[in-house]
């Protein structure tokens, strides 16, 4: 069990996949999330919760007042999770999407009941390959509002992810075998200009 950390639902658990799926730590997801409303994107927030898992991450932007939320996951026991998650909390705008992150993305990710995305969450498998990984991101870059934030978590003992044309680093945030890479639109995909990595946490 995991629980979430703030908002309508915190305090409240959700359950999480006996075993396949790697959920981000309560510590790792409160550093994520006040780093996220430092920058101001969740309230009212269309969200991309892309390799979903248990749905901690979405279900945490959704408490703390994100509009649309999408749950992406392909394993039919992280999907059966999901919507059981969805429905003990009952929190609005939250749905779940049970295919595969790069058929949702080629299908237009929430264009068609949502907009564009503000918020993208993507939390991969560590073994996911970089150059796999970098086709996600070339996907989802048309899909992203002008102001959106994209947030991937990955293994410290990585590399920086392969960020595609239109795509630029923000920040980074290191907490002991985990990084947390933070992109947004540009206009040539290079690095946001004044905006530098963040300081290592201590594991």
């Amino acid at each position: 069990m995991t629980r979430i950390i703030a908002g309508a639902a915190g305090g409240r658990t959700i359950a999480v996949p006996p075993r396949g799926t790697r959920p981000t730590s309560d510590r790792v997801r409160e550093a994520l999330f006040s780093r996220l409303e430092h920058l101001d994107v969740i309230d009212g927030a269309r969200v991309a919760d892309l390799y979903a898992g248990s749905g901690a991450l979405g279900l945490e932007a959704a408490s703390r007042g994100a509009a649309h939320v999408v749950l992406v996951e392909s394993s039919g026991r992280a999907v059966t999770v999901c919507r059981r998650n969805v429905a003990t909390l009952g929190l609005p705008g939250v749905r779940v999407a049970a295919e595969r992150v790069e058929a949702w993305l080629q299908r237009g990710g929430p264009a068609g009941d949502a907009g564009r995305i503000d918020l993208a969450l993507l939390d991969p498998p560590y073994d996911l390959a970089e150059d796999q990984l970098a086709a996600v991101l070339t996907a989802l870059v048309p899909l992203l509002d002008a102001q959106a934030v994209v947030v991937v978590e990955r293994s410290a003992r990585g590399p920086e992810p392969a960020w595609p044309t239109g795509l630029g680093r923000l920040d980074e945030r290191r907490y002991g075998e985990t990084v947390l890479w933070f992109a947004e639109p540009t206009a040539d995909g290079g690095p946001v200009a004044g905006i530098g990595p963040g300081e290592p946490v201590a594991p």
